[in-house]
């Protein structure tokens, strides 16, 4: 029987120097899309896909993102003291139980894949989820959700996978795939930032993962690749060369890239107009906006 995928890794060590001088102070995973911290928003798909125990890998730093997990006593007394309850519900989803969360420190900066390994004695020899905060995606099914169920009939290895322009191949790790399996491709290898040149399709890595153990016995023998760091992307690659399965997963919802500037705002617009009681006011200010570009033009 297929072992379930109950771990994920979440690689939070990153400075977020795109988003100085805001991070000087505040770890960029607990910036906040409208009222909920990136890493929420990661934790929350977490959950949706039957993950139990959450392993976060992070640096010198980042302790507000640790504390943002724990209770809230005093403030959650003062909720339930004040009637607040939707308040107080909303709080406390937050709140991570005892045990089911761990912190390993990377203490240099060697890229996802050493990121990666650094979690390894928390693994196992379990398949496990890796998750990206800085991707957040929008789903009527989250995406890890979506990979878990696929991945329960496949089992090998599994990476989120989106069809990027061309010209932006180098900015990703990008498949070369074959057989097309409605939304799975079998990979037949991974190339980690190509020149554009020299991409063997447009078939982007994001950052969602189901990896089997044997991943990290490659990353325990990798040496750095790409930009001078240990790429998760070459460890996968061995896998097929090992004779190991990895698919790439076409999944349904639309992806933010909240490491960049553009993205963050472009993902603070979509998920407010997704919110009922913003929907409204902000439709109203965006159109307003649009009407003020196009008399200025």
């Amino acid at each position: 029987m297929r072992k379930k995928v109950t771990k994920a890794i979440f690689p939070v060590a990153g400075m977020g120097t795109r988003f100085l001088p805001a991070t000087k102070s505040v770890p960029k995973e607990i910036m906040t899309l409208v009222d909920r911290p990136l890493v929420q928003y990661a934790i929350d798909e977490a959950r949706a896909a039957g993950i139990k125990e959450f392993i976060f890998v992070t640096s010198r730093g980042k302790g507000a993102l640790e504390d943002y997990f724990d209770h809230a006593p005093q403030l959650e007394q003062e909720l339930r003291k004040k009637g607040k309850t939707e308040l107080l519900e909303t709080l406390q989803s937050t709140n991570m139980d005892s045990g089911a969360i761990a912190y390993i420190r990377q203490h240099k900066a060697l890229g996802l894949g050493h990121a990666v390994w650094c979690a390894r004695r928390l693994i196992g020899n379990e398949p496990f989820a890796v998750m990206l905060p800085d991707d957040v995606i929008a789903a009527e099914k989250p995406c890890l959700q979506q990979m878990v169920e696929a991945y329960e009939e496949t089992g090998g290895s599994m990476v989120a996978a989106m069809e990027v322009e061309p010209s932006r191949t180098s900015s990703y790790g990008i498949l070369d795939t074959s057989e097309e399996r409605g939304d799975r491709v079998k990979v037949n290898g991974m190339v980690e930032k190509p020149a554009v040149d020299e991409a063997p399709s447009n078939l982007a890595v994001i950052g969602r993962y189901i990896l089997a153990p044997t991943v990290l016995k490659n990353l325990n023998k990798l040496k750095s690749g790409s930009g001078g760091e240990i790429q998760l992307t070459d460890a996968i690659a061995q896998e097929i060369e090992q004779g190991r399965d990895v698919y790439g997963f076409r999944f349904r919802g639309q992806r933010f890239d909240c490491g960049s500037k553009a993205g963050f705002l472009q993902a603070t617009v979509a998920f407010g107009l997704a919110r009922e009681e913003l929907r409204d006011d902000l439709s109203t200010y965006l159109q307003s906006i649009s009407q003020v570009d196009r008399a200025a033009q």
